[in-house]
């Protein structure tokens, strides 16, 4: 998988990153600012660390869902209509987030924005694998993957800082009119995607999801997205209560906790992203993931600790945890033919959800507080699991190397011509 030349990107390209990039910060944040509000949702709603699991897992559940009814129709419709409809009912399900007032509709909105949410990703690597060549993915996947860092550093503090000056209700409203001028961007600038609807057969969408299941390449590529979306849940939703109640972080300081995060990631996406493209992606996501096991059994038994430590700390599991998600989804959604890709980004988008749901419910059974204020207890137990599943993920991503070595043509057989573009 090396290959020391890079394709340079056309000006709709980069239009198309940017795009995707916006895209999926919007719906990143609108996930990622439940963590930080985590603590301020506990105390304001008096609820346990099983109650808020649930809060996290519900919009998972929803997506994962959704992801798997549409993907026996994702390959039949334009990508960009597709992507334009599911968006419109994300950003009314954020809406409806901003508006709630108890624990039960929260819930209840929680689900609903999953249900449209969960898919949008799954569409927009659809697009990344119909524009870009292999030999361009790692670059736009660190581009896109950026949305992460970014959301960390303007979205999280700036969402904390609005729930702190009105109340939990305003950051989804915040995010709610951002979607909506991206939603018209998208209306207005991307151009239709078709040109998988010519190679399509005339399967029902039922046959076409059995046919992308049935495909035990594929499935390998779905295993190794399931297991590697597991880590993430499990330590992210009482991430800002842990940082609060065990570290002792004030919250005064925690906006610039998940800041100092975020930029670290923005500077090394890019990076790892060029890296993808010129290294051996399998190679990068193993030392990746070692720096994962050794930061994460660190993070999770630290204890009241200085917050230029943990600041530290932070940095480096989050330059390994995310140093994964660049090669390893370079490499996952480079697996399917060009009329199976909607399916199976759905698909996979489906189980990466579903699996985080579990894993977030799960964690929510493992991790205890005796009241609202004391230390979180068993949060390193967390991590040992962690562990474990890094190590399993290797497995599995090295098995889905090895079939596109073995199978080169496969990614490149139908992409776009940059003169097509």
């Amino acid at each position: 998988m090396k290959n020391n030349s890079t394709i340079p990107f056309t000006s709709y390209q980069k239009f198309a990153v940017f795009i995707l990039a916006i895209t999926q910060f919007t719906v990143i944040l609108d996930f990622m600012v439940i963590s930080p509000l985590g603590d301020i949702l506990m105390k304001t709603m008096q609820l346990k660390p099983t109650h808020f699991g649930l809060v996290v897992s519900a919009y998972a559940f929803s997506a994962g869902i959704s992801g798997l009814l549409t993907a026996g129709f994702a390959d039949k419709f334009d990508r960009k209509k597709l992507l334009l409809f599911f968006y419109t009912g994300f950003i009314i399900g954020t809406i409806l987030c901003g508006v709630v007032t108890s624990y039960p509709l929260l819930v209840a909105a929680r689900i609903f924005t999953g249900l449209f949410g969960g898919v949008i990703g799954s569409i927009s690597m659809a697009i990344v694998t119909d524009l870009f060549s292999m030999q361009q993915r790692g670059r736009v996947m660190g581009f896109i993957q950026m949305a992460f860092g970014a959301s960390q550093i303007f979205g999280i503090p700036l969402g904390l800082y609005i729930a702190t000056a009105w109340d939990w209700h305003a950051p989804f409203l915040w995010v709610a009119a951002m979607a909506v001028i991206i939603a018209i961007l998208i209306a207005i600038k991307l151009k239709p995607l078709t040109e998988h609807l010519a190679i399509q057969n005339n399967n029902s969408p039922f046959q076409h999801l059995i046919h992308t299941i049935s495909k035990r390449e594929y499935r390998i590529g779905f295993a190794a997205t399931a297991i590697l979306s597991v880590g993430g849940f499990m330590l992210m939703p009482f991430g800002s209560a842990f940082a609060i109640n065990n570290l002792k972080i004030t919250e005064e300081e925690l906006p610039l906790l998940f800041m100092i995060s975020g930029l670290s990631t923005l500077i090394i996406m890019p990076i790892i992203g060029k890296l993808s493209d010129r290294i051996d992606k399998f190679k990068i996501f193993t030392v990746a993931s070692i720096w994962t096991i050794l930061t994460v059994a660190i993070y999770t038994n630290l204890s009241q600790t200085p917050f230029w430590l943990v600041g530290i700390v932070n940095v480096l599991m989050m330059m390994g945890v995310m140093s994964r998600m660049v090669p390893s989804t370079a490499l996952v959604t480079s697996i399917p033919a060009k009329e199976d890709r909607g399916a199976f980004m759905s698909i996979n988008s489906s189980l990466q959800q579903i699996s985080g749901g579990i894993a977030a419910a799960f964690a929510g059974t493992i991790v205890v507080q005796k009241d609202t204020f004391s230390p979180l207890e068993h949060y390193n137990t967390l991590g040992l699991i962690i562990i474990g599943i890094s190590i399993v993920s290797i497995v599995l991503l090295n098995r889905v190397n090895q079939h596109l070595r073995k199978n080169p043509e496969q990614d490149s057989e139908a992409i776009l011509s940059v003169s097509e573009i």
